[in-house]
């Protein structure tokens, strides 16, 4: 198929676009973050949803010419979930309404997606001061991104960034089963898992403006998002997951088990019989838990199958192109 080189392509050739901004209590940046897209990308749709605000985010953003809607269920992940089903695009932009993000990497972004026809082009975030990106932040980032290369493959430098490109088959292949701010290592993951093709920009990443408060919790989201990966693990890693407490199991019997087994060698006698016990149930749960993980990991791979499918269902961004252009 015919490469569509970026250099080709205009703003208004690159089809239907949707710029998705999720929103809390945002009324000082909104206004601003609607117009800066609109005016990098005309044409798109930019839909602000709207998430119990308790300011004027909603009237502010209405004004700016967004699509206002509202999703009552708090966290990020409730709101990413309503967006990806309610919204029929062909391209889709994710963003925080907190004005952090440059509006204008996101046509280089578009182009990359659909120039090198991949599935998710992720914002790499380079801070301009320690307010804008603190310490803290940067370390948790990361050790988390670090513990994800490590298991599902190292394709993503700044996981938890909240700007991102994404393909149609992208989105309506993504289950979006978090909640809160957990839902960008969903993101990773999907991708990863379903090695589809992804690519990176490196992006301005500034401070939030004066009277704007972020709503991230260093250590409970962190907390929260560790914990998302430890299940994602568990999901679509289930061998890997269930044969590490497997050994782990197997260890502990053995440090038990080896000075019963040598008194007996020794002297004929098993003074401690509550230990022999211990060490054999230990064994006998080992080889349970590794059973498990090889059942689990023949359901994972149907999983993983039933969404390659359906990412399979969906054109690519490239063959979106080439229709609208015969079309």
């Amino acid at each position: 198929m015919e490469r569509l080189g970026v250099e080709r392509l205009s703003v208004d050739r690159l089809g239907n676009i949707a710029v998705l901004i999720p929103c809390y209590n945002e009324q000082v940046t909104i206004a601003k973050v609607v117009g800066d897209f609109r005016a990098v990308l005309p044409g798109c749709q930019v839909y602000v949803y709207d998430n119990n605000s308790k300011d004027d985010t909603r009237s502010v953003a209405h004004a700016a010419g967004a699509i206002v809607r509202t999703e009552t269920l708090q966290g990020k992940g409730h709101v990413v979930r309503r967006m990806f089903a309610d919204i029929d695009a062909d391209i889709y932009v994710l963003v925080d309404g907190d004005d952090t993000y440059d509006a204008g990497a996101v046509e280089h972004m578009v182009h990359m997606l659909v120039a090198d026809n991949l599935d998710m082009v992720t914002g790499t975030r380079a801070h301009e001061t320690e307010e804008a990106y603190r310490i803290g932040h940067q370390f948790g980032n990361a050790m988390l991104t670090g513990a994800v290369r490590r298991i599902f493959g190292a394709r993503i430098s700044d996981m938890l960034s909240g700007y991102r490109v994404f393909s149609r088959r992208f989105v309506k292949s993504f289950p979006a089963l978090s909640v809160g701010f957990e839902t960008e290592t969903e993101f990773t993951v999907h991708a990863l898992e379903l090695q589809m093709p992804v690519g990176e920009q490196l992006i301005r990443y500034g401070a939030r403006p004066v009277g704007s408060v972020s709503k991230l919790n260093t250590i409970r989201d962190g907390i929260r998002i560790a914990r998302m990966i430890v299940m994602l693990v568990k999901d679509e890693r289930p061998l890997q997951f269930f044969s590490s407490i497997s050994l782990l199991l197997f260890v502990v019997a053995l440090g038990l088990g080896v000075p019963v087994i040598s008194e007996f060698v020794h002297t004929g006698l098993v003074p401690r019989f509550p230990t022999a016990i211990l060490s054999a149930s230990l064994v006998l749960l080992s080889f349970l838990t590794l059973a498990s993980g090889l059942i689990l990991d023949t359901v994972s791979t149907g999983r993983r199958e039933m969404k390659r499918l359906a990412y399979l269902s969906q054109p690519s961004p490239i063959a979106l192109q080439v229709r609208q252009r015969r079309g």
